[in-house]
């Protein structure tokens, strides 16, 4: 399979692209979570669509192979979107499929209804996070069912501004082993991928971890905004996922005509935990937005 690297100037500075594969048909554009977090999790599943179609991933501003500019006021979603734009202009992706995973539903949501683009021919929201408070409502009832000693580790640090303490880390994990990843041991990849992470993009961003949104996204909301995308759209999210199955649903319902698929034994990466179910999902989909 085809595979060309390269750099690509955006606003703030250079972003590494990776596009795999070819084919005639429609190429898909791959927009990793966080945010701060690299392609390669999702590249390690998804180059496999590469038999069908160019399948391009690429590391976000700041994080991953691309540069890591230490200006804070960069990390908004509005630059975020620009960059994506320039991505596809460099790319010269004039028909196009989104794919966003978690942060990236934030920004394909906010590209498609701000930035009103041109040639985007469908989206898949991956374990999407497109209300904010929606998501903080969804973790505080999935930390209720965490152990009481953890709950409470949890609500101290969080109080007392502790969040960098080994206690709230090690709580925080008991959190991403039910709803993050569920595999045992988790994934080389994701493991590898981790130190290329940014987590001062992260902070600014979200916040001190998954449950707790501290940043310029926890006012973020974008469900009154939904029933303006208009093309084909496909959300998809783990049975266990801190995305959850009732709020993936409700997004999906203010999509017209949008899809909806449930993956039994994942949680948030359910492309790593039911990576065969995952591909089929995705590829199946996309292949009927070709022919529309």
């Amino acid at each position: 399979m085809s595979m060309q690297e390269g750099y690509i100037e955006v606003p703030g500075g250079r972003v590494w692209y990776s596009r795999v594969g070819e084919g005639e048909k429609t190429p898909l554009i791959v927009l990793h979570g966080g945010p701060g977090n690299t392609h390669d999790p999702l590249q390690s599943t998804l180059h496999v669509l590469g038999n069908d179609r160019p399948v391009i991933f690429y590391d976000q501003l700041g994080s991953g192979n691309s540069d890591r500019p230490t200006d804070l006021s960069l990390w908004k979603t509005g630059r975020f979107v620009e960059e994506l734009a320039c991505v596809r202009q460099a790319l010269d992706l004039n028909a196009v499929h989104i794919l966003g995973h978690s942060w990236g539903t934030m920004l394909a949501a906010a590209y498609l209804v701000d930035a009103k683009p041109d040639g985007v021919q469908s989206i898949i929201f991956s374990s999407p996070c497109l209300s904010a408070e929606r998501w903080k409502q969804d973790a505080d009832r999935l930390i209720e069912q965490l152990p009481v000693d953890v709950q409470q580790t949890i609500a101290t640090h969080e109080e007392q501004g502790t969040t960098d303490s080994q206690e709230y880390q090690d709580a925080m994990k008991e959190y991403y082993k039910r709803h993050v990843c569920r595999l045992e041991p988790m994934p080389t990849v994701m493991t590898e991928s981790r130190p290329k992470a940014n987590k001062e993009v992260y902070m600014t961003m979200w916040g001190p971890s998954e449950f707790c949104p501290t940043g310029n996204l926890k006012t973020f909301d974008y469900t009154p905004k939904l029933y303006q995308i208009n093309i084909p759209s496909l959300f998809v999210c783990g049975r266990h996922d801190e995305a959850t199955p009732e709020s993936t649903g409700y997004y999906q319902s203010l999509v017209p005509n949008a899809e909806l698929h449930v993956f039994e034994n994942s949680s948030h990466v359910g492309y790593l935990e039911e990576t065969e179910e995952y591909v089929q999902v995705i590829r199946s989909f996309l292949q009927k937005a070709d022919t529309k």
